[in-house]
């Protein structure tokens, strides 16, 4: 897929909504809980447009129950895809809108993201900084399968620096 790089938008927050509430009359009384993460949860980050959201369950192998119904609406079934006890679905093929990444409420993945989202949001600056590297990334690559990986150290030093700030806090409270 090509890298399609955005400045950020309000209406992610609305089209996180929408989609949590019209999965909810899918899964019903399986989901826990949603949250919108990734770059486009957070004000003022470039991002490529497509909204990350999580869905919490109380058994990730019920997920696999919904397969079918979740392609005929017109998602990729995409399974763990790399991360044990997650599953995966697309929405929206090249053009893709949303990814929905399914975990079990108790998955460590999560805090993982939470925290790093929760430290962007706080820091302004180190949003600044991020939007800088990706525009960098998307003016070198023309592909999400060269842009992505190129990301990865970046991304990972940023959430050792997440996982501190969340540690200092919580020693603080």
């Amino acid at each position: 897929m090509k890298v399609r790089l955005a400045d950020y938008n309000e209406n992610w927050v609305r089209l996180f909504q929408d989609e949590a509430e019209f999965l909810q009359t899918i899964f019903g009384d399986e989901i826990v809980r949603f949250e919108h993460f990734g770059s486009t949860s957070v004000p003022g980050l470039k991002a490529k447009p497509v909204i990350d959201m999580m869905c919490m369950v109380n058994d990730i192998e019920k997920v696999d129950l919904f397969n079918d119904r979740m392609n005929t609406l017109g998602y990729d079934v995409a399974g763990e895809w790399g991360l044990p006890g997650r599953r995966l679905f697309r929405k929206g093929g090249e053009n893709r809108t949303h990814h929905i990444h399914f975990y079990k409420f108790d998955n460590p993945q999560i805090e993982r993201h939470l925290i790093f989202r929760d430290y962007l949001r706080c820091h302004p600056e180190e949003v600044a900084r991020y939007s800088h590297f990706k525009e960098e990334l998307a003016q070198r690559f023309e592909n999400t399968s060269e842009y992505s990986p190129a990301k990865k150290t970046f991304v990972k030093d940023m959430e050792q620096l997440a996982l501190t700030w969340f540690k200092e806090n919580q020693l603080k409270n």
